[in-house]
């Protein structure tokens, strides 16, 4: 098979020759040169390509992150399809590739199967004799990956980040977010009622009579309400400080003595010595409801939690029932393809083995180089923000110099890759491979607590088109998958790439500096190390950041939430500022040539944007808004941009415009 997306020797002998013409990296031709980059920049920069293009009917948004999304894509089929083909020794890495790849595209197995692979389940969910039985069943179902009542794991201590505790946190919810049951607007009422009939069909599926698929899905919504009034909101979550109650693990039968932890630790394997209750309120509740909610629902909550779990894996009928509420929530129009479902599954599940492979294809060393000099750059750049900040003290200052020198630069891949020995895959039922690849996962969690930290742990898999930043490990995490155009051009020129993938790193390095990021020092231990006066000085332009984004409105009566996205905010404000910096550092002394008529800072905010550009279809909007902690595309290019002087100076913006902020309500923090 022809390799689909890699730099061979012809392309990459196009790129220099592209790069020695003066090859922009950026398409002029998705710009609307009608708007004034002073009134709408998002609009300038992409308007032409947001008017034109069509959202395809499997995607509920589209932009530069799905463009790499879909071209790893083509990429990690033809490993997964290599390996399927070659059958590898049994039980080899290349084996386990293929095999569990072979065994979700079987589709035809899985409609001969119908719901026998998950039946073994239900059964022992169906065998419970009384609610004492509930600890031993979610036990069970943690143990294996499956999401019921609340989440268990092993974690770094927030407040010492040399140790892997035990963390206890809310959950057990169907839908995205709590307040998804406690608002009471039309829309979120409508919502609700389309997940009970939704719930009721999927029972239906699994062989319940309708009366009862009915009663048992009107059930399981009013109990996922209560357990959604108990939960904290995604603003109160924000707060480290307020999600850290540590006590011992004897501790857990005190505040929910309902609920049997004795034979709910026992199913896990492990008892901790500490646990971070993340939400105290929360499990107090969850012990009310064993007490008072009947035998029969807690079976169709936990049938309810089964059957949502495992229906991607199951018949066709499930699966389309699946993306049916998956639609009320995306506004996607059609069902992503057998084959790119089955490589989110094969990323989730075995995502080193994809990843390593990937790696060796994709990623050569010398863009690993390049990136790592971007991020020293970067991080240069910084140092010298803080160095003459003047509204920070000294040792305010002295610490957060300290802070930036720790960072633990992840780029491209892990140094140590995860392994798999002991995961069992066959060409059998998918639903028995992920069950064997998560209850591997779950059990490695389990094990860290109480071990020291490992510290060159990976996150995110290396095909992963994101990055982000660990405040508990302070580190700075890029992986692979997004190193790619139009984020980051190994051949391209310096205002491109800072003002791509430049940005990125500088959002990522400034979230160790954001509302929450700043709560932790270079160990990664939750410790104030600021001075009460930086402090206050800080939350000046904190709250500026926060009215800012307030008053966007993004559809309707719908307004972007300053607060839950006000981390993500300060980071693309910081992010771009740093990489702006760091760019006119790389290009100090070169020859200020103009590329398409355009300055090396104008280029730098167009490729600022292009990695923006996007379309969203409305329900996936309001989605995004109601539980995302990032804001729409549209205000993370117009939003930050709008308190630069660096951005005013570049496009000739004046005091007025709408591109500029009035001075009293600018922030600026890096």
């Amino acid at each position: 098979m022809r390799r689909l997306f890699v730099f061979t020797a012809v392309l990459f002998g196009m790129l220099l020759a592209s790069a020695s013409r003066g090859e922009t990296y950026l398409e002029a031709s998705s710009r609307d040169t009608t708007c004034s980059p002073c009134r709408d920049f998002d609009q300038f920069a992409n308007g032409t390509w947001k008017s034109q293009f069509v959202i395809p009917a499997a995607y509920s948004r589209f932009g530069a992150f799905t463009e790499v999304a879909d071209r790893n894509q083509k990429a990690l089929l033809e490993i997964v399809t290599r390996a399927a083909s070659a059958h590898g020794k049994p039980g080899s890495d290349e084996s386990k590739l293929g095999d569990y790849w072979s065994s979700c595209m079987d589709s035809t197995a899985a409609e001969q199967a119908g719901i026998a692979p998950l039946q073994p389940l239900l059964t022992a969910v169906d065998g419970m004799t009384s609610t004492t039985d509930l600890a031993r069943q979610v036990a069970w179902f943690h143990a294996h990956g499956v999401s019921a009542l609340f989440s268990y794991f092993g974690n770094q201590d927030p407040k010492n980040s040399s140790r892997v505790i035990a963390q206890a946190g809310q959950g057990g919810l169907g839908l995205p977010d709590r307040d998804y049951y406690t608002k009471q607007d039309s829309a979120s009422k409508a919502l609700r009622g389309e997940y009970a009939a939704h719930m009721g069909r999927m029972f239906a599926l699994a062989g319940e009579d309708q009366a009862s698929a009915t009663r048992h899905a009107t059930d399981v919504l009013a109990l996922e309400t209560a357990l959604a009034n108990a939960s904290m909101t995604n603003v109160q979550r924000r707060d480290p400080n307020a999600t850290y109650h540590l006590v011992s693990g004897d501790s857990l039968a005190r505040l929910a003595p309902r609920f049997d932890w004795s034979d709910y630790l026992a199913g896990r394997g492990k008892r901790p010595v500490d646990v971070n209750v993340m939400q105290p309120e929360f499990f107090q509740a969850v012990s009310g409801l064993v007490a008072d909610v009947p035998l029969e629902t807690w079976k169709a909550y936990l049938r309810w939690n089964a059957i949502a779990d495992a229906a991607p894996t199951l018949t066709q009928a499930f699966a389309d029932e699946s993306f049916r509420l998956e639609q009320k929530l995306s506004g996607a129009k059609a069902q992503q393809p057998r084959w790119k479902r089955c490589l989110v599954a094969t990323d989730r599940d075995l995502g080193d083995l994809l990843g390593r492979a990937y790696v060796a294809q994709e990623f050569p060393p010398r863009a690993r180089a390049r990136v790592l000099e971007l991020v020293h750059n970067l991080e240069a750049a910084l140092g010298e923000r803080i160095a003459t900040l003047n509204w920070m003290s000294e040792s305010t200052r002295k610490a957060a110099a300290t802070k930036l020198a720790a960072f633990d630069e992840k780029i491209g891949y892990p140094e140590k890759w995860r392994d798999y020995s002991k995961v069992s895959i066959t060409r059998g039922p998918l639903f028995a491979n992920r069950l064997a690849a998560r209850a591997a996962e779950s059990a490695r969690s389990i094990d860290r607590i109480g071990k020291p930290v490992e510290r060159g742990e990976w996150r995110m898999t290396p095909p992963t088109v994101n990055a982000f930043y660990s405040p508990s490990l302070n580190s700075i995490n890029f992986p692979a998958g997004i190193l790619q155009p139009p984020f980051f051009y190994a051949e391209a020129d310096d205002p491109v790439n800072y003002g791509a993938i430049g940005a990125v790193i500088g959002h990522e390095m400034s979230h160790g500096f954001d509302d929450r990021g700043r709560q932790f020092d270079a160990q990664g231990n939750l410790r104030d190390w600021w001075t009460k006066g930086d402090a206050d000085a800080y939350k000046v332009q904190a709250q500026r950041v926060a009215d800012q984004f307030d008053g966007y409105v993004v559809n309707d009566s719908l307004h972007v939430n300053g607060k839950l996205t006000l981390g993500e905010n300060i980071a693309d404000l910081g992010g771009v500022a740093i990489a702006y910096a760091a760019m006119q550092k790389a290009i100090a002394g070169k020859p200020r040539t103009r590329i398409d008529g355009l300055s090396p800072e104008q280029r730098f905010f167009l490729a600022y944007a292009r990695i923006w550009r996007a379309l969203d279809r409305p329900e996936a909007l309001r989605t995004l808004v109601l539980t995302n902690p990032h804001s729409p595309a549209h205000w993370r290019v117009n939003g930050p941009l709008s308190n630069l002087k660096e951005f005013h100076g570049a496009w000739g913006c004046k005091e007025g415009d709408a591109m500029v902020r009035p001075a009293e309500t600018r922030a600026r923090i890096w």
